[in-house]
């Protein structure tokens, strides 16, 4: 499709993620941190804001229906996805880790130098989905918490 036949600019606006709890999974990133919006879908459906863009929560069964995977099972394993909260220090990325693991979090790896001259640690949330807290060089954490990429 050319260019000029997209509908918009495209971008990344949600990520929801299939949870077994609702009611637990909201709990857990209310306390990781993120403010919960749209409050009025209850427990159907939750939305945190995350900055830029919005972190969903969706019963796993409903949304496997929705996006036409019903019937498949749930990977027993590594999906292949990681989310990333990149932080402005080693510290904060300590911190970040120590505060997950607080609440629920399972402890994948623990933070350490990467090979890439990073610092980096990653934990899973209680339905499996895999974090990665980073110190990523050349990736700048702005004042205003986001992420800002070099051209």
């Amino acid at each position: 499709m050319s260019a000029g036949l997209l509908p918009s600019t495209p971008r990344l606006t949600v990520v929801t993620l299939g949870v077994a709890d609702m009611r637990a999974s909201i709990s857990f990133y209310e306390a990781l941190g993120f403010a919960r919006k749209f409050r009025a879908t209850g427990e159907a459906v939750a939305f945190f804001d995350t900055g830029s863009s919005v972190l969903g929560l969706y019963p796993w069964d409903d949304l496997a229906r929705e996006a036409g995977l019903s019937g498949k099972s749930r990977p027993e394993t590594f999906s292949g996805v990681t989310l990333a909260w990149n932080c402005r220090s080693n510290e904060e990325v300590d911190r970040a880790l120590q505060l997950a693991l607080s609440i629920g979090a399972t402890l994948l790896k623990p933070a350490q130098s990467t090979d890439y001259g990073g610092y980096a640690g990653y934990f899973a949330d209680p339905d499996g989905h895999v974090w990665e807290v980073v110190v990523a060089p050349g990736i700048e954490v702005g004042p205003d918490r986001r992420v800002h990429l070099p051209d």
